[in-house]
């Protein structure tokens, strides 16, 4: 999020970027499971806010002005779990 803050949000790029950043509570959906973590399960898919269709919500909100920057910082979550589920 930061380094999108910085390239295309410029001038209120420390607004952009806590707006992106709090894409991060999405993980709170970890709380529902026992074990919260465990290295070998990847979260897409497995946890509500990580589904398909929640994907696919996130992907949506980038398409309007209002909510691009929100879901801009839920798409780069899902991308560093799709990567972080690719090294399992």
């Amino acid at each position: 999020p930061l380094v999108v803050a910085f390239i295309w949000f410029k001038s209120n790029w420390k607004i952009a970027f806590l707006i992106m950043f709090s894409g991060m509570w999405i993980d709170v959906d970890h709380l529902l499971v026992n074990p919260i973590f465990d290295p070998n399960r990847s979260s897409i898919n497995f946890h509500p806010l990580h589904s398909y269709f929640a994907i696919a919500c996130y992907i949506t909100l980038v398409f309007f002005k209002k909510t691009r920057l929100i879901g801009l910082g839920l798409v780069i979550h899902i991308i560093a779990d799709i990567v972080d589920c690719s090294f399992m």
